[in-house]
């Protein structure tokens, strides 16, 4: 008998295993983007910038990179925590 509990405590474990890894991955991913938004704005910024002499842009470069970025991520995986709320709800009467 104590194999079954044995199996589903397992398989318990298993799942929050891969439920961590998942999260990591997904932390991961956004610190990419951010760095990656950072890196790609804030050289262009920094190549018009020593086009036209003006060593200002390359900052604002890299802030417009990390708007985007997080505007980006916003838009990737706020979808996912609203959607689990967004879920059908049964209505609660009391006349049935």
């Amino acid at each position: 008998m104590s194999s079954g509990n044995d199996a589903s405590t397992q398989a318990q474990k298993r799942a929050a295993a891969q439920g961590r890894a998942q999260g990591l991955d997904i932390g991961w991913t956004v610190f990419s983007y951010l760095l990656a938004g950072m890196a790609a704005y804030g050289a262009i910024g920094w190549l018009i910038g020593r086009a036209v002499h003006v060593s200002l842009l390359f900052p604002l470069g890299m802030l417009v990179g990390l708007a985007i970025s997080i505007g980006f991520i916003i838009y990737r995986y706020g979808k996912q925590g609203a959607a689990v709320s967004r879920a059908p709800q049964k209505e609660m009467t009391g006349d049935r």
